[in-house]
């Protein structure tokens, strides 16, 4: 038995529609798709450190093989996890937030970022939640350890599903890191960040992909 896991995107939840929809998918052909709350009820205090330890946590003992497929910063998520457990088979990545914290921060403006640091609160819109949330700082302090550019180099076959006209996290980002690794194909798709209107080819390159 493979253990398969979606991994949502930052500020959603296992509500989503690529999460539902893909939970539907993997339920036609008889397979459980595991599709964990990274929210874990406190979203002020998230972190991707805390991401990284609430999944692994569900991994089965080995030596069962896992599939993790995750979107945005999910998709970060299961890359760091290929990179640090070989359990980890197969990754499918949706507009995957590498270096996210080089394209969210200018967007916010220096100010807001400053005050951000020293208020320890940033009102964000949760998408999962349809409402303002607050977040902690300590999810930049937490984040900038990270180096994905360099550090993920285990050659975990890869699967990157990217949009063309991504506004969050550019196309060129999904290019670059495909380009110094020839375990990761990367299909571009005409969509945005969230992929909403190409999901028949998102879950027809995933299941060609994964073999189900």
């Amino acid at each position: 038995m493979v253990f398969y896991c979606y991994l949502h995107g930052f500020a959603s939840s296992p509500h989503s529609a690529k999460a539902r929809a893909l939970g539907d998918r993997f339920q036609s052909v008889g397979l459980s798709l595991v599709i964990p709350d990274l929210n874990q009820d406190n979203f002020a205090e998230l972190t991707l450190t805390r991401q990284l330890h609430q999944v692994a946590d569900l991994f089965p003992p080995a030596p069962t093989p896992v599939v993790l497929i995750g979107s945005s910063l999910g998709g970060v998520t299961a890359a760091w996890l290929g990179e640090r457990y070989a359990q980890v088979q197969r990754l499918v990545l949706l507009a995957p937030a590498f270096g996210f914290l080089d394209h969210w921060l200018p967007r916010l403006g220096e100010a807001q970022v400053q005050q951000w640091q020293q208020t320890n609160a940033l009102s964000v819109y949760h998408y999962g939640e349809d409402r303002m949330m607050t977040l902690q700082y300590g999810f930049v302090l937490d984040a900038q350890q990270y180096n994905d550019v360099t550090q993920l180099q285990r050659p975990v076959p890869t699967l990157i599903l990217h949009g063309t006209a991504d506004e969050v996290i550019p196309v060129q980002v999904s290019r670059d890191y495909a380009a110094s690794r020839p375990w990761v194909r990367l299909v571009e798709l005409d969509s945005d960040h969230a992929l909403g209107n190409v999901e028949a080819e998102i879950w027809q390159e995933t299941r060609t992909f994964l073999g189900i």
